[in-house]
């Protein structure tokens, strides 16, 4: 039976580039789910007087190819500029790392993902998103889909600890169905914040929890 990786997978698997945490990240993202098996995690440093990607760090929880996929496409982002790095694509990383096996596939799609979404955390953060779509309560239904609920390893809305989204003139409310004095409460609440403050017309969010 052939081997299902490359030797270039099992390069970036044993000696993956660009590990780690940026602090205070220019943009950064998280995709994936613990449950799936496989997750990854984003950090991009931007260099605004030529929009570049100066540096740029990953973190992988899951098998040799998100491992890989992971190594490659931040190999493949750093240096270029935020319009060039948008147009990775997830075929370029897995050819780049000698293919995939099928089953594989979606891990470069996960890496490509955590890059565009890190890209555009950037880009809402500093005000740069260029259409401008008023936010509804399903966009913002949408980003608490990628904030885990740490009990479970899924996220808040498929565990159902979203009680109620109110949105009014920028204004933003989330309601979790969780005590305030819950372990989680406070790591759950900073990542809501993190994912529902960049967007442009939100003015204030509040985080709620059910006594």
């Amino acid at each position: 039976m052939k081997f299902p990786y490359s030797e270039t997978v099992l390069e970036h698997f044993r000696h993956p580039r660009n590990v780690g945490k940026i602090e205070e990240p220019d943009g950064k993202s998280m995709e994936g789910s613990p449950a799936c098996g496989d997750m990854v995690a984003v950090y991009i440093k931007v260099a605004p007087e030529t929009n570049t990607i100066s540096d740029i760090k990953f973190e992988s929880y899951g098998c040799a190819s998100n491992i890989a996929t992971g190594s490659i496409i931040t190999e493949l982002a750093k240096g270029k500029t935020i319009e060039e790095a948008k147009k990775i694509t997830w075929k370029q990383a897995s050819d780049a790392l000698g293919g995939l096996p099928k089953i594989k596939a979606h891990c470069s799609v996960l890496a490509v993902e955590g890059l565009r979404s890190a890209i555009t955390d950037y880009e809402e953060r500093h005000g740069l998103v260029k259409e401008k779509i008023p936010t509804t309560v399903e966009a913002i239904r949408k980003r608490l889909k990628k904030v885990m609920n740490p009990v479970t390893g899924l996220d808040l809305v498929r565990t159902n600890l979203i009680k109620d989204i109110y949105l009014k003139d920028g204004n933003a409310r989330v309601v979790i169905d969780m005590p305030a004095n819950h372990q989680f409460a406070p790591a759950i609440k900073e990542e809501i914040m993190e994912k529902i403050e960049p967007l442009w017309d939100i003015k204030k969010v509040e985080v709620k929890f059910t006594e």
